[in-house]
């Protein structure tokens, strides 16, 4: 088959991914899942049906860019028990070229289940342990338990990591590197980009996700005042929603931690808005797929100070688009923040850099690669060579920066 060639049957994908984008809990994973969906549905002939959970207000079955939204369960055990049978009724039917398990919450264990139909795993990172400080206990070790079960149901399946550290934590868990192929993330370029008429505020300070124990805005708020106290004009901005939102909210009332706002959930234009106005955009993650809000802020021509972790070491490069510290290290995240607050010269340079290797990175590309990885899997062949995107930087004033760095 050519992808998206004239006469070319399409290709058919029944994916299980336990959000779409409409859900009130909806992360960088579903915007992957719509990025990279509308883009092969439109320019490659891949049809994508998507098994996801239902929420309050969310129709049943919803046509969504691109995607063929199947909600089935009002909560996340309830979608889990009904998920097997629901998916073996649809490729009963014959109508499915290709089963696409979206590795990111609970691992679906569709190979006990599924049939011979082909599959793939697309992953964006593991928990492993980390599980345990995120969910209740019961979900943490079906978290581990589930994850257990990678190199022996799945050792024969291909996937395609959103980055290199996502397929290094496959291939120590046991899956074969020559199954494993990296697609990374991709971006809007128009909705993610520098506003001539937008001034960065030299003393704001933007968090951008959810807000979940993992994100590491714990960290974040035990560097907070550190900041303040060499820069006490500084100015803190959350966004995002979470289960440990109320948790944060009350520690900063209790700590009295000075220049911190809360926005809750917001829209993409007071997202995009935000970052183009922040001299820094900070990404505190204890561990990241990829960490796509650092290409969004670094779209729109801010840098980012990052955590040193896993995913976010592929998407910030060091002393050229960002700055990364030590996991979990509040003396050390606070410092970085002040270098880039207090530096115009590295601030100026890490935003060049920021806008060059962010223009790299597009869901054109990332779709184009990814109906490759699924017409591949679907035939049972070897999938094809990745798009090489993680070289170096051309700005010679980035480069320079890192040297300084």
């Amino acid at each position: 088959m050519n992808p998206g060639g004239a006469g070319t049957r399409p290709l058919r994908v029944l994916m299980l991914n336990e959000r779409d984008l409409g859900h009130p809990l909806a992360g960088g994973v579903e915007v992957h899942l719509e990025g990279i969906g509308a883009r092969m549905a439109r320019d490659h002939g891949v049809e994508t049906t998507v098994l996801c959970a239902g929420f309050p207000g969310g129709a049943a079955r919803e046509a969504r860019s691109g995607l063929d939204l199947v909600r089935i369960g009002r909560s996340r055990p309830e979608y889990y028990a009904r998920l097997p049978a629901r998916a073996r009724a649809l490729l009963r039917t014959g109508s499915f070229d290709l089963l696409v398990e979206n590795l990111c919450k609970l691992v679906f264990l569709s190979p006990l289940w599924a049939g011979d139909v082909p599959g793939l795993g697309l992953v964006h990172h593991l928990f492993g342990t980390s599980a345990l400080r995120q969910v209740a206990l019961p979900t943490a070790l079906a978290v581990l338990a589930t994850e257990a079960s990678l190199p022996i149901l799945y050792r024969r399946w291909p996937f395609v990591a959103v980055s290199p550290s996502t397929r290094e934590d496959l291939v120590r868990r046991g899956l074969p590197r020559e199954n494993v192929r990296v697609v990374t993330n991709g971006l809007d370029h128009g909705l993610y980009r520098p506003d001539p008429g937008v001034s960065p505020d030299p003393d704001r300070v933007v968090f951008v996700g959810r807000i979940e124990h993992y994100k590491g805005v714990d960290v974040l708020l035990s560097a907070w005042p550190e900041v303040r106290r060499t820069r006490p004009a500084a100015r803190l901005s959350i966004l995002g929603a979470g289960s440990a939102l109320e948790r944060m909210r009350r520690r900063v009332t209790d700590e009295r931690i000075a220049g911190v706002e809360f926005a809750g959930f917001v829209d993409d234009a007071v997202k995009v808005d935000a970052m183009r106005r922040a001299r820094v955009v900070v990404q505190p993650s204890r561990k990241e797929g990829w960490g796509l809000t650092v290409l969004e802020a670094n779209a729109c021509g801010t840098p980012v100070v990052a955590a040193d972790v896993p995913g976010l070491r592929d998407s910030v490069r060091d002393g050229e688009t960002g700055l990364l510290v030590p996991s979990a290290d509040p003396g050390a995240l606070a410092q970085a923040i002040l270098r880039v607050t207090g530096d115009d010269g590295l601030r100026a340079r890490l935003a060049a850099g920021a806008l060059e290797w962010s223009g790299r990175f597009t869901w054109e590309i990332a779709a184009a690669a990814m109906a490759e990885m699924m017409r591949a899997a679907a035939r049972r062949e070897p999938l094809p060579a990745e798009p090489d995107l993680l070289g170096p930087l051309a700005s010679p004033a980035a480069s320079d920066d890192r040297a300084r760095a």
